[in-house]
């Protein structure tokens, strides 16, 4: 199961989990930070550098977050997907 970054992250976009994520699958959208589901390695490396707790195995994420997990997946078959972070 692939993590998910959840609502916390919106308009923070702290990036602290892009550096330490082994295969760059988190990627910076207008809003917030998603994590590609098919790259995802379920490290766990990103969760613990989040510092507004807004990363969550997927099989975690709290019941008032579940929609977050459809938004991780489907933002990246639309028609804008995330793109790289920049620094």
């Amino acid at each position: 199961m692939p993590y998910v970054i959840t609502e916390a992250c919106i308009n923070v976009k702290d990036k602290s989990c892009v550096d330490v994520c082994p295969v760059d699958c988190i990627y910076e959208g207008g809003d917030q930070l998603y994590i590609h589901p098919d790259e995802c390695i379920d490290c766990g490396a990103c969760e613990p550098e989040c510092p507004v707790t807004a990363i969550f195995p997927e099989e975690d994420v709290p019941g008032s977050l579940q929609a977050y997990i459809a938004k991780n997946r489907d933002v990246f078959k639309s028609d804008a997907p995330p793109a790289r972070p920049t620094r």
